[in-house]
């Protein structure tokens, strides 16, 4: 009996189980959209809505909160190949997240994704969804807000 057993298992050791949900929740804040099997979807939507209401409270401990799930491997910056500067690494998502998925859905309670229903896998039949971001509300910085922003610094935008 699976009694108060919460989780899909996958057929995955818990480790590994762990880096698979933490890698399609990350792609899924990189890309807004995903496409993936059914139960894998249904098992990253809640930790990914509870990740953007965690994220809408925008202060540090929310920041701490989800970098300890998001980011257990990834270095916020690294040395671009091209340039030979540092730069911010692309696959970085605790600034995206904070700066432009969460304000999106400010005044939204709840029900940030959605699972739409594809089709079925060629090879074995496994029902394959796309799960997604739903649309929210624009933000377009306004003018007080952009020179406010302007005599902030550092990266949790502390004033001088």
């Amino acid at each position: 009996m699976r009694h108060r057993v919460a989780g899909r298992k996958f057929s995955l050791p818990s480790d590994q189980r762990r880096a698979l949900l933490k890698s399609l929740v990350r792609a899924l804040f990189v890309n807004d959209k995903i496409k993936t099997t059914e139960t894998r979807a249904k098992e990253i939507q809640p930790i990914a809505e509870k990740l953007i209401t965690t994220a809408k409270a925008n202060d540090i401990h929310a920041r701490r909160l989800v970098r300890q799930f998001l980011d257990s491997n990834i270095a916020e910056f690294g040395v671009d190949d091209a340039t030979g500067k540092v730069a911010r690494n692309p696959n970085y998502v605790v600034p995206r997240l904070f700066e432009e998925i969460a304000p999106r859905y400010r005044s939204r309670q709840g029900g940030y994704t959605r699972i739409t229903h594809l089709g079925f896998r060629r090879g074995d039949a496994a029902p394959m969804v796309m799960i997604e971001l739903v649309e929210g509300e624009t933000v377009v910085p306004t003018g007080e807000a952009a020179a406010a922003g302007a005599s902030k610094r550092g990266l949790f935008k502390r004033k001088k």
